[in-house]
This record gives structure tokens, sequence and C-alpha cells, in this order.
């Protein structure tokens, strides 16, 4: 009998195997040059740590808000950003004539909607981009940069189409690790 836990298990294993499997590659790629793949490993690594952080750091984000119950309420983020103003809901529109209408009420009521910027809503981003697994990978990436620029083994030929490298494995991995 095929249980979740085993699934979870065989798909972790999965992901393992192609990353070592990648990193035997890049190994090989010594026997070109060192140039090549010190270029070739520190972007991959770079790329590769960058996508599994953040894949990481979302489901960890995710998973708070669904256990405190933060979204049970609140409209979908997307809805949020294509319809501001929520001109598309399905609530009624007033439709009484003009002279009934009190305009102030309406007005006030409207501003009320409008969401300013708060400490909670600056803390809640902040929370979700400062987290260590994003910030830990970008330090990598940007002292492994400078690293190969200052001891002159940077060759912007390799070391950008090495960081697709990473993000293709990267992501194929962090759907199978955090799906």
């Amino acid at each position: 009998m095929v249980t979740e836990a085993s699934l979870f298990e065989a798909e972790r294993m999965k992901s393992i195997k192609l990353i070592i499997t990648s990193e035997l590659i890049i190994l090989l790629t010594y026997f070109i040059s060192f140039s090549f793949y010190i270029n070739l490993q520190i972007a991959f690594l770079s790329s590769l740590f960058i996508i599994l952080g953040s894949s990481y750091a979302y489901r960890k984000m995710v998973n708070t808000q669904i256990a405190s119950d933060v979204v049970n309420g609140e409209r979908d983020l997307l809805d949020t950003i294509e319809y501001p103003h929520e001109l598309y809901d399905d609530e009624p529109i007033n439709d009484a004539p003009v002279e009934e209408l009190d305009l102030k009420a309406i007005v006030k009521e409207e501003k009320a909607k409008i969401k300013t910027l708060s400490m909670k809503s600056m803390k809640h981003g902040a929370k979700g981009s400062a987290s260590l697994f994003r910030l830990v990978p970008y330090i990598f990436l940007v002292l492994g940069f400078i690293a190969l620029k200052n001891n002159e083994l940077l060759d912007i030929a390799i070391y950008l189409p090495s960081l697709l490298v990473g993000i293709v494995v990267g992501s194929v991995s962090s759907k199978e690790l955090f799906s």
C-alpha cells in the first residue's frame, strides 16, 4: 500500500538525485578548465539556493497564514491586484435616484475602504522579504560574484547561462520538495 509519506519520500529522493546528478556534471567541467568550472559552480549554486530558499520561505509563510486563519475572509491576492476597487464584486449597486443619495456618506464610506500604509502591512511585507531563507542565498550570489571578479575568474559568457541551469534545477526540485 502506497502512503502519502512514502510518495513524499520518493519525490524528495528524486529531487536529491537531480541535484547530485547536476553537481556531478558540473564537477566534470573541471576538466575543461578551472575558470569554466568555478563560474558554473558559483552561478549554479547561487540560483539554486535562491529558488529553494524562496520556495521554502513562501511555503512557510502560506502555512503560517493558513494555520492562523488569516486568509478566510480576505480576497484573493490576484483579485486585489487586478481589481483594487472591487468594481466587479457581487454586491448590489445602489439604484436609488440621485436626489435620494447622501453623497457625503458615500464618499466617507469609500474613503474608509481605501487601505493606507500601516505598521501591520509593513510588518507583514517585511516578514516575507526579510526571511533568512531568502537573504542568505542573495548574499551568497553577491559575494560569489565579487569573489570571481576580484580573482579575475569571472566570465560573464559562462556565468549568466549557468544561472539558468540553477533556476531550472531549483524550480523542479522545489516543486517536488515543497508541493
